[in-house]
Formats: C-alpha cells, sequence, structure tokens
C-alpha cells in the first residue's frame, strides 16, 4: 500500500502546527517546527484513543482520537529537526473509517478535504482489491460518504 500512497500523493488538512492525513491503514501528522529540536525535547504519549505530543515543554497536541489505533504501533520520527512525522496505526482499517477530525472537535478537514480524503481512500481500497491495475493516477466523480460513491436516489 505504500507504494499507492507514493504515486497517489497525500490529502492533507492544514492546522495551526502544521497538518495530518490518512489513508485506510494510518493516520499521519506533520507538526512543523519553529526551530531546531532535538529527539530528547519531544515527548509523546499515544493510547487508543488519546494522544498527547509535548515539545519542549510546551503541549501542541492533545485529546481525544476520532477513533481508535493501535497505540503499541504508533511511531514518531524527527526529520531534518525541524519537523516531526507520528504515524497512528488505525484499528479499524477500511474507507468507511475515514476521519472527519484529527481529535473530537478539533483539527476538521474542510468539507473539500474530506470528500478528497475519502475519494482517496476508495481508490485506495480499489487498489487493494484489484493488484493487477494501477489506480494512483484514477480520479473519482460524486459525494462520498462511508467510503463510496453515493447511488442517486
Amino acid at each position: 500500500m505504500d507504494n499507492f500512497d507514493e504515486k497517489s500523493g497525500t490529502v492533507p488538512s492544514k492546522t495551526p502546527w502544521g497538518q495530518w492525513w490518512q489513508t485506510m491503514d494510518e493516520v499521519c501528522i506533520m507538526v512543523d517546527l519553529a526551530e531546531i529540536t532535538h529527539p530528547k525535547e519531544i515527548k509523546c504519549i499515544f493510547k487508543p484513543k488519546q494522544i498527547e505530543v509535548n515539545i519542549k515543554g510546551k503541549t501542541i497536541i492533545q485529546g481525544e482520537l476520532t477513533d481508535l489505533v493501535h497505540a503499541d504501533d504508533a511511531i514518531w520520527t524527527l526529520e531534518d529537526k525541524r519537523q516531526l512525522r507520528i504515524c497512528l496505526p488505525k484499528s479499524i482499517a477500511t474507507p468507511e473509517k475515514c476521519w472527519k477530525s484529527l481529535l473530537v472537535s478539533q483539527y476538521e478537514a474542510d468539507v473539500i478535504t474530506f470528500d478528497k480524503m475519502e475519494q482517496k481512500m476508495t481508490l485506495e481500497r480499489f487498489q487493494t482489491e484489484n493488484p493487477e491495475f494501477d489506480f494512483s493516477g484514477a480520479s473519482v466523480t460524486g459525494g462520498y460518504q462511508g467510503g463510496g460513491p453515493k447511488l442517486p436516489s
């Protein structure tokens, strides 16, 4: 699936501290750091439904995640001492579990971004179900909700 994401790109939702995006399998967070930061200055606490990120003693992200994650498999990396990347494996990995926001009532994707997230996750599902095809450059149209196009009523 990583190859699909590399080819198709991400659909990020911008935040005051950086951005977050998702795939069927995980939620990714990128925190832009204003100054050079060392790993010992970062504290990340992951729980199945909670996250807390502290940088140099300041809380950057804290709250209840939109859905459950495999907290024991969550990782963070520091890139060029200027960006913190966090990967949270989703407990339920399906297009129907497209997160509208990173935290409950915080960092919600706007309507257009959320629609693009759902479309990308649908293409990701198509890729998983049909590995002999390449859906990375494909596009789909229509309103999305629950991992697939809405059928006309």
